[in-house]
């Protein structure tokens, strides 16, 4: 059984910052992509920075400069640093993975990460 799990939200004040961590287990071959999306109330869920395959990064315009997202390959985990929070970024974040495992290529969503901005 395969789990993703966030961590590492919480209530800062705007200007500061946030490290989020996603963490993927199970029966998992390869990982081909995974990073970080946000759905704020009554808003879709929209991309905030991902790792693709070959290593690349995709960012929403939104967070480049601000946010940085990194990996641990041997932990299967990713990093999510948010520095400059502002008061548009509050919202549920959520880890996506997308691997090779023995059912097959999968998507897994984990249960997803509150962040609060104070102003």
């Amino acid at each position: 059984q395969v789990q993703v799990v966030e961590s590492g939200g919480g209530l800062v004040q705007a200007g500061g910052s946030l490290r989020l961590s996603c963490a993927v287990s199970g029966s998992i071959f390869s990982i081909n992509a995974m990073g970080w999306y946000r759905q704020a109330a009554g808003k879709q869920r929209e991309l905030v920075a991902t790792f693709i395959t070959g290593g690349s990064t995709n960012y929403a315009d939104s967070v480049k400069g601000r946010f940085t997202i990194s990996r641990d390959n041997a932990k299967n985990t990713v990093y999510l640093q948010m520095n400059s929070l502002k008061p548009e970024d509050p919202a549920v974040y959520y880890c996506n993975a997308f691997f090779s495992g023995a059912y097959g290529r999968q998507s897994y969503w984990g249960q997803g990460t509150q962040v609060t901005v104070s102003s």
